[in-house]
């Protein structure tokens, strides 16, 4: 019996595409539980919650396979260095696996690269060989800043390059993510975030390159998979 499938992908890979979101802010600590026992019955490959959540959902998907990332400096990359890395190092002493970081977008714009980057190594080196996703928020960003951006990523050592926050005027684009997949090595990956709401985006985003999306309509996604699939 062949394994069911949609535009050629299994339910494995749909699932293990998403990080599986739980950041808005007024989200309780009942919401955030039965996120996590959300994505632990759908097998997606992570979730991504707040900070102050973070303890929280390790104890929940402790033995699921399911890893637990958070986020820092989130949403804007504004903190310091020294904060940023204080975030990191208090996240993975919580339980965190990924971490999903903003680069510090006005010293981008501004043309400090060098300041960029050693900020980004100082939280690639605080995550202590943990996963770490850097969030360029290209809403904010020419094409060219973009490119250096993904450049600098991973000159810093760091392991995907992100789309967005889900916060800002836009998220993921198609273009983007093409732009971003042609601007790295092929080790490095990319996530999409933002505006991935159903099994033909998050399809969609994988066929160009993602490896990872951010998603809040996981329940739905994979649900229309089960039910699609052939």
């Amino acid at each position: 019996m062949s394994t069911p499938t949609y535009r050629g992908r299994t339910y494995e890979d749909i699932a293990g595409a998403i990080d599986h979101s739980l950041l808005r802010p007024e989200l309780t600590l009942g919401e955030v539980r039965a996120g996590c026992q959300l994505a632990a019955e759908y097998s997606t490959v992570s979730v991504c919650v707040r900070p102050c959540d973070v303890g929280l959902a390790a104890e929940i998907l402790a033995g699921t396979g399911v890893a637990v990332g958070t986020v820092v400096s989130f949403p804007h990359g504004n903190a310091t260095t020294a904060v940023k890395v204080a975030e990191t190092a208090d996240a993975v002493a919580n339980g965190a696996t990924e971490i999903d970081m903003v680069l510090s977008i006005g010293l981008l714009r501004s043309g400090e690269h060098q300041r960029v980057q050693d900020d980004i190594a100082a939280v690639v080196g605080a995550a202590d060989g943990h996963l770490v996703k850097v969030i360029l928020e290209n809403a904010y960003l020419t094409d060219a800043e973009k490119v250096t951006a993904c450049h600098l990523v991973e000159a810093a050592g760091a392991h995907y390059v992100k789309t967005s926050t889900g916060f800002a005027p836009s998220g993921a684009t198609l273009e983007d993510l093409r732009l971003m997949r042609a601007s790295t090595s092929a080790h490095m990956k990319v996530k999409a975030a933002g505006g991935v709401r159903t099994l033909d985006a998050l399809c969609d985003v994988l066929d160009v390159g993602a490896s990872r999306s951010g998603a809040t309509a996981t329940a739905a996604i994979l649900d229309d998979f089960r039910a699609r699939a052939l």
